[in-house]
């Protein structure tokens, strides 16, 4: 029997090395993502309850897990709250971030070290950040109330936590102070490979900042800003543990939202079907909004 050809050898080497670094990813996705996928929409059209775990029995009910909570009164709110600290949430984290990274692209002293420390709520595990800004914005004894108190703003405390009115501004201020280091690393990056010979033929041409900033840095930076956008709404879809620890989806339902109401539905509940419907339905939001915010990404570079 005849050998392959060196050059045949040494192509299925290489290729055998390309399969080696691709099937372990393939197989982790598969068995973390795609299998839990797979399993939340299979249980989302059963009737499954804490006895299916002992019996085995989940019934096939349909599509009646998806119609009770789409008509359910809970939903509409769920989803308007969703809405609103979305978007809230994406444009405080990526104006902040932005103006940041415009900031720290300059050099100056002790920059390094400030966008180091910048880092840190990023860093810290979110259930430990939604403690501490819980205690923060506690109405009597929070630190918040009494610097207004002590600034003479305002006479009593604000409740921040317990007003119906005052509690989704909260869960959102805390959340973009939880993404804005995200955004500020990500758009300093993009900031950073943009060439500075741009600027300073641009300052030859008489262009002032508001000029430069509008023909050189953001087209430049339209991919990073894409890349925030897209992340910053994937991200705040699917909060729930801020929410959970700081307001627990209250007062009155302020602040629950689609992830809040499946994790009620599923873990408080104990209706796991109708909770994974309603996980599901967060999952197929979240992709429309990628895809719609991608397609406007793309319209507006071939604009």
């Amino acid at each position: 029997m005849t050998r392959p050809p060196a050059r045949t050898r040494t192509r299925l080497r290489a290729l055998l090395a390309q399969w080696g670094f691709v099937v372990p990813a393939v197989v982790y996705l598969l068995l973390f993502f795609g299998y839990p996928i797979v399993e939340n929409v299979v249980m989302s059209f059963q009737q499954y309850t804490p006895a299916t775990f002992y019996t085995g029995a989940a019934p096939f009910v349909g599509l009646r897990n998806y119609a009770e909570i789409l008509t359910s009164g809970q939903f509409s709110q769920a989803l308007l709250t969703t809405v609103l600290f979305t978007a809230g949430s994406v444009a405080g984290q990526f104006l902040l971030g932005l103006a940041l990274a415009l900031f720290f692209r300059r050099s100056f002293p002790l920059g390094g070290l400030l966008r180091s420390l910048l880092l840190l709520p990023w860093l810290l595990p979110l259930v430990v950040s939604a403690t501490t800004w819980k205690w923060m914005l506690d109405t009597d004894d929070g630190v918040v109330n009494d610097a207004l108190r002590a600034l003479h703003i305002v006479s009593s405390g604000i409740p921040w936590l317990t007003g119906t009115s005052q509690a989704l501004v909260s869960v959102t201020l805390v959340n973009i102070w939880v993404g804005i280091p995200f955004n500020t690393a990500i758009l300093y990056s993009g900031l950073r490979n943009i060439p500075a010979q741009l600027y300073e033929a641009a300052a030859l041409d008489g262009a002032g900042p508001v000029a430069s900033f509008r023909h050189i840095t953001w087209p430049l930076l339209r991919p990073a800003v894409s890349v925030v956008l897209v992340l910053g709404v994937v991200y705040t879809l699917k909060v729930l543990d801020i929410i959970l620890v700081v307001t627990g989806g209250g007062p009155a339902d302020a602040t629950q939202t689609l992830a809040t109401r499946s994790y009620q539905l599923s873990f408080q509940q104990f209706e796991f079907g109708r909770g994974a419907a309603m996980g599901n339905v967060l999952i197929i939001l979240s992709l429309v909004l990628a895809l719609v915010l991608r397609r406007a990404d793309r319209r507006a570079a071939h604009a």
